[in-house]
């Protein structure tokens, strides 16, 4: 009251516009008179008295203490008290906007955290971000505002995960050797090296051509001829320099192409070179925690799947390898066998490539002495009867073996007739396929035959095999005849595991 009682003082044209609790409203708006200065001095001598202000200056009102009734009205009329934050709120806005200058996270509440998540911007630069902030509405925001499709089911449900292994894959998908710095993917290292457990790389860039000049006709056919002696380097990214510091990497999934070439196309696009084979093979053999390998679609050739496995043979955690869509013939799939004993691969995918007679007798002989492995694909190659039987008798001798494929193989009875006593004798086989075969009428009796007697596959395709249509109908029923019987097993496991928890 005295602030108001000296504004008024000062000013002209006050305005003041005072409500009680249970009384009516007052507003001057008048020159400064006398008048005006003995109303405002009365007030003032009326504030000053706590016995006159605890009673009520108008007639038929309560006697109360008005100073606690009493209240300043704003000339705004939106204006609230709920409309001014909390002071916490002020100081989380200010830690936000000044985050890139002096981050302050790890010594908030869980609340504020959420907060400052739900506000920072999604461009601050990583180095201020990513060993600060942990996995939650931030890393979230960052991933929806750069991609489209966000899944986590293939980053262990982790938005932060995401993002840093997409962006790692990014810089690598566009790193042009001879141009882009090397400090560029190293400087990401520190910050994700705790969070990169897989890489899918979908393309590598070759090196940018340098411009031919122009020369006299006379020498242009002999600077040609030195070019190719020379030769521009054409190698890729080196994976030398990255997978050996990252520690927590699990999945390395490569694709030597350029996608979108477009009139540009050129066939060393999408092979790679000695060198590449070279730097990836020692790149590989330094990460102890690799446990899958997919290297596909890269015209890999005998000579180059020799050098990759021979990096591999020994290595402590690979269990998957998928060499799938390459060139590899028998001489690569004699290496193949030998890794297969000197490892502890349980997925061996060798999917669409050359691999004959010759070479699946190698990969046979590994097989008859191995006991890790669980899947073997051998789909889209050339391994003929000779093959085929070789594989057929070692199944003979393995007991862990769960999946063959071996659809596409140009197979044909004498392979089916060594797959029925495998049907016979072999119980852990859990499902084969011979699709795309030409097995004929009898071999599919003598599987249907070999099938009656077989309570372990669950799974077994002949389709487009030149079996007669009641063959087929016969392996089916054995199938699910197979099948009820896996389901009852698994519950009955289920019942055993339930009842002793509850005894326990």
């Amino acid at each position: 009251m005295f602030s108001e009682v000296n504004r008024l003082r000062r000013k002209i044209t006050p305005r003041l516009r005072v409500q009680y609790f249970r009384g009516s409203e007052i507003d001057i708006e008048r020159s400064v008179t006398k008048e005006t200065t003995e109303a405002l001095t009365s007030a003032l001598q009326y504030t000053k008295n706590p016995a006159t202000m605890a009673r009520s200056p108008y007639p038929g009102a309560p006697a109360e203490d008005f100073r606690r009734s009493r209240r300043i009205i704003a000339e705004d009329q939106d204006w609230s008290l709920t409309l001014v934050p909390c002071l916490s709120d002020l100081c989380l806005q200010s830690i936000v906007r000044n985050f890139e200058e002096k981050p302050i996270f790890e010594d908030l509440r869980p609340i504020h955290k959420d907060f400052v998540q739900e506000r920072l911007s999604t461009y601050l630069p990583l180095h201020k971000t990513a060993n600060l902030i942990s996995d939650g509405v931030y890393w979230k925001r960052c991933c929806k505002q750069r991609w489209d499709i966000c899944d986590l089911n293939h980053y262990g449900h982790s938005w932060k995960q995401m993002f840093l292994e997409r962006h790692m894959e990014n810089i690598i998908e566009l790193f042009i050797p001879n141009v882009t710095e090397l400090k560029t993917v190293l400087e990401m290292v520190p910050l994700c090296r705790n969070y990169v457990k897989r890489l899918n790389i979908s393309q590598l860039l070759l090196p940018i051509k340098e411009p031919q000049k122009e020369e006299d006709e006379e020498y242009s056919s002999e600077l040609a001829i030195d070019n190719e002696d020379s030769g521009q380097s054409m190698d890729h990214f080196d994976f030398n320099i990255l997978l050996n510091k990252l520690t927590k990497l699990e999945e390395l999934h490569l694709v030597y192409r350029v996608k979108q070439c477009g009139m540009n196309f050129e066939w060393k696009m999408f092979e790679m070179t000695d060198r590449d084979c070279e730097s990836l093979a020692k790149a590989l053999m330094s990460c102890k925690t690799l446990k899958l390998l997919k290297l596909h679609q890269s015209h890999i050739e005998d000579k180059k799947c020799r050098l990759l496995v021979k990096h591999l043979l020994d290595h402590p955690s690979l269990r998957e390898l998928d060499f799938s869509h390459n060139l590899i013939g028998d001489k690569g799939a004699r290496a193949i066998g030998k890794l297969l004993n000197r490892s502890k691969l349980e997925t061996l995918n060798m999917c669409d490539n050359d691999i004959r007679g010759p070479g699946a007798k190698a990969i046979a002989h590994a097989l008859s002495m191995n006991s890790t492995l669980l899947s073997l694909n051998l789909r889209l190659n050339c391994l003929r009867d000779e093959g085929g039987q070789a594989i057929g008798k070692a199944l003979l001798k393995n007991n862990t073996l769960l999946h063959l494929h071996l659809g596409g193989n140009q197979v044909t009875g004498p392979t089916a007739i060594a797959l029925y006593e495998v049907l016979i004798q072999n119980n852990t086989l859990k499902s084969i396929n011979l699709s795309c075969n030409n097995l004929g009428v009898e071999a599919g009796k003598a599987l249907g035959e070999a099938m009656a007697l077989n309570t372990s596959v669950t799974e077994c395709d002949i389709r487009l095999t030149e079996v007669d249509e009641q063959s087929v109908s016969f392996v089916n029923e054995m199938v699910w005849r197979n099948q009820s019987l896996e389901q009852k097993k698994q519950a009955g496991k289920g019942e055993t595991q339930l009842t002793s928890t509850t005894s326990l």
